[in-house]
């Protein structure tokens, strides 16, 4: 889990890239806890606040460069 002002300092394409590792996590994460083998359910919540935290950021960029 990264902290918001270091993921601030990263580029868009950089952002881009660990938004879609997060997403594949959390589908790696959804099937595991359907096939009952998800040994930490926090590990959902973990990766879904990192999914919305990038889409926050990126977001911001976006209404930024919009102005």
């Amino acid at each position: 889990m990264s902290k918001p002002k270091a993921l601030r300092e990263q580029s868009t394409e950089q952002l881009q890239a660990v938004m879609a590792d997060a997403q594949n996590q959390l589908f790696r994460l959804r099937i595991q806890r359907q096939t009952e083998r998800l040994e930490a359910p926090s590990e959902i919540i973990k990766s879904r606040r990192e999914i919305a935290r990038l889409k926050t950021i990126l977001r911001e960029r976006e209404l930024a460069a919009s102005k």
